[in-house]
């Protein structure tokens, strides 16, 4: 029998050793079937003696000599990336437990299948910070995201969902828009799904994630699937895990997700960076033309949205539309094919929900055209990649050994004056340093 055997490093950089046994009568397995004919191309196998890959697959007792060169193939650097960057997801599947793999299995079958359970259930798993779940859930997402870029393949490419976020002062009935927006939908025979973010206690740590209970009507509707999930801390008023709760319903089959932020501040953008479409809701009291031209979150919009334009307040919100049109103006164009719109819509009443989706489909239509959508999901890619090393790096930072038991103490002299900020934070990342 002919075995491939092989060590990773600890950091799964680079293979070690690469060792072939054969006994006779037995063929190559499957296992080197699987890597690409370049590994393996013609002009190796001429100049040791085959006369094609296909010899070399079908040979059954190799002599030393092709032993030999068979060893220095699987030995070259170039080769020996290839099989790392295949072989470590690989491994990774392989280190869980079979309970692990069923339950991954379970999990992407269901959720492929559009089961909002396993939807439901695969959220709660990326979203725990333990860290064996978390090592579960990025085999999970993997096999998620091998079936996302297929099912793109077939849709020539352009993506399965549409992805719009959502911020806006509290106040502004952001829950009561997409009540109203998402049933209109669901009668249009769209999919969607809501992924509303609840701002978590500095104190206690908690969250009311009330979110659904103002949702009622969407919330029993079969095509609508609403997600409520903590902030826990992180800033920009989405979650840790949001970019990745959205792959997985979009693999669930919900052709449009809303993602509802905190909308606290003006600091409350961070959405912006994971969605095709940023709206901004706001009241028609939601100040003068100087609150609109800040750089903050108004330059971050695709399309601006009055909402509550009815009865006493019809005359404010023509007032506030006009003075968001003018200020607007004002700033940089951040995209060739589309200008941002302010519209007026009311909630309660329905009147220009309508309207509104006829301007987000406008938008899609003319980003996706242009290329700029495309564009504009890789560099996200890119932006949220960085924002867990980030994230990361902290938690290993304060965890890691050689500080653990040093912040407390340098905590303590910061907060009675004996050391500056700057220096007690000189002295951790210091020690950092030094105990890598």
């Amino acid at each position: 029998m002919f075995f491939l055997l092989f060590r990773v490093s600890a950091n799964r950089s680079e293979l070690t050793t690469l060792v072939f046994f054969v006994h006779n009568k037995m063929k190559i397995p499957c296992l080197l079937l699987r890597f690409p004919r370049c590994y393996f191309s013609r002009t190796y196998f001429m100049n040791f003696g085959f006369t094609s890959r296909a010899d070399f697959l079908g040979l059954e007792s190799p002599g030393p000599a092709h032993r030999c060169h068979t060893k220095w193939i699987c030995s070259s650097n170039t080769l020996r990336r290839e099989l790392c960057q295949q072989a470590a997801p690989e491994l990774q599947a392989e280190e869980l437990s079979d309970r692990e793999q069923r339950l991954i299995d379970r999990l992407y079958q269901g959720l492929i299948q559009g089961h909002r359970a396993c939807l439901a259930e695969s959220i709660t798993l990326i979203e725990s910070t333990q860290s064996r779940k978390k090592k579960v859930a990025q085999v999970l997402l993997q096999k998620v995201l091998s079936y996302h870029r297929e099912q793109e393949k077939l849709n020539q490419g352009k993506p399965l969902a549409f992805r719009v976020g959502l911020s806006g002062p509290p106040g502004a009935g952001k829950s009561t828009f997409i009540e109203c927006f998402g049933k209109m939908l669901t009668e249009r025979n769209h999919k969607v799904s809501v992924l509303a973010v609840d701002p978590s206690s500095s104190t206690s740590g908690g969250s009311l994630l009330g979110d659904k209970t103002r949702m009622t009507e969407l919330s029993r509707d079969m095509n609508a699937y609403i997600r409520p999930s903590p902030t826990s801390g992180t800033l920009g008023g989405v979650t840790r895990t949001t970019n990745e709760a959205i792959l997985l319903c979009e693999g669930g089959g919900y052709d449009v997700v809303l993602v509802e932020t905190v909308g606290v501040g003006q600091s409350e953008f961070a959405v912006a960076d994971m969605v095709d479409m940023f709206i901004l809701l706001l009241p028609p009291a939601g100040g003068d033309e100087l609150q609109g031209i800040k750089r903050g979150i108004i330059e971050m919009a695709d399309l601006v949205a009055i909402n509550k334009a009815d009865g006493d307040l019809v005359v404010p919100a023509r007032r506030i539309q006009a003075e968001y049109v003018s200020a607007m103006k004002l700033l940089r164009k951040r995209s060739k094919v589309w200008r941002p719109k302010v519209m007026r819509i009311s909630a309660k009443t329905g009147e220009g929900i309508s309207e509104m989706w006829d301007k987000m489909a406008e938008f899609r239509d003319l980003m996706l055209s242009s290329g700029e959508l495309l564009a504009k999901r890789r560099r996200q890619q890119k932006v949220w990649m960085w924002n867990l090393i980030q994230e990361n790096m902290l938690q290993h930072f304060r965890t890691h050994l050689a500080v653990k038991d040093k912040i407390p103490l340098l905590e303590e002299k910061v907060l009675t004056g004996v050391l500056s900020p700057g220096l007690a934070a000189d002295m951790l990342l210091k020690a950092f340093k030094d105990g890598l």
